[in-house]
C-alpha cells in the first residue's frame, strides 16, 4: 500500500521526468538550459519579464549567474550587499531596463524563497497542494501580481510538467510565454500582444 509520503515522492519524481532540457525563451542555448534546470533562474526570469523584451528578460538569470561566478543561490543573493548587486545589474550590458529597482526586487524574491521555501525555488510549486495554492503562493511574491502569477502557472504546467489539481483554471487564458514552444514563437507572441493592446485602444 502506498502511504502519503510515498505518493508525494512519486509525484515529485514524475515532475522531474517531465521537465524539459531547455526552454526556448532566448537566443542562447546555455541560458535556455539554465531556465529549464534551475527553478530560481526561471523564477527570476519571470520577474524580469516586465517593461523589457521577453528574450532579454529570460536571458537575465544566465547573465546574473555569469557575473556572480557561481550557480544562482537564493541565500547568497538574499544576503548580498544591495549596492553591489545593483552594480552587477547595471553591467554593461544592463540585466534590465531598470537595473536598480529590479536588483532590489530580485533580492526581495530571493529573501522570500529563503524565508518560506528553505532557499529552494522549486519547493514553492512542488509542495503546492492544488492550483489555487500555487497561484496564491506566487501572488504573494514581491513583483508577482495576479497576471504574472497566472502566466507562471501556465509555464509550470505546460512547459515544466508541474500540474497540481486545478492548475489549468488558474493558468493565464491569454497568449503568454507559456505558449512558446520555439524561439520563433517569441516574435509571434510579441505581435499578438501588440494586436491585443491595439484592440483595447480601438
Amino acid at each position: 500500500m502506498m502511504v502519503e509520503s510515498d505518493r508525494v515522492v512519486v509525484e515529485l519524481r514524475l515532475v522531474g521526468m517531465t521537465r524539459p532540457r531547455t526552454l526556448p525563451y532566448t537566443e542562447s542555448d546555455e541560458a535556455n538550459r539554465l531556465l529549464a534546470a534551475d527553478g530560481l533562474a526561471l523564477l527570476i526570469g519571470m520577474l524580469l519579464d516586465q517593461q523589457f523584451p521577453m528574450e532579454r528578460a529570460f536571458y537575465g538569470p544566465y547573465l546574473l549567474q555569469e557575473r556572480l561566478g557561481e550557480p544562482l543561490d537564493a541565500v547568497r543573493i538574499a544576503g548580498w550587499d544591495p549596492t553591489e548587486l545593483e552594480t552587477v545589474f547595471r553591467g554593461p550590458p544592463a540585466i534590465h531596463r531598470y537595473p536598480g529597482s529590479m536588483a532590489n526586487r530580485t533580492q526581495e524574491v530571493c529573501r522570500a524563497v529563503v524565508e518560506r521555501y528553505g532557499g529552494r525555488a522549486e519547493t514553492l510549486w512542488e509542495t503546492a497542494e492544488d492550483g489555487a495554492e500555487l497561484l496564491q503562493r506566487l501572488i504573494e511574491l514581491p513583483g508577482f501580481g495576479v497576471a504574472k502569477s497566472r502566466i507562471f502557472v501556465g509555464v509550470l504546467g505546460r512547459r515544466m510538467g508541474v500540474r497540481p489539481p486545478g492548475w489549468e483554471e488558474r493558468a493565464a487564458d491569454w497568449p503568454s510565454i507559456a505558449d512558446v514552444e520555439s524561439f520563433d514563437d517569441v516574435a509571434l507572441l510579441r505581435q499578438q500582444k501588440r494586436d491585443m493592446r491595439a484592440a483595447r485602444k480601438a
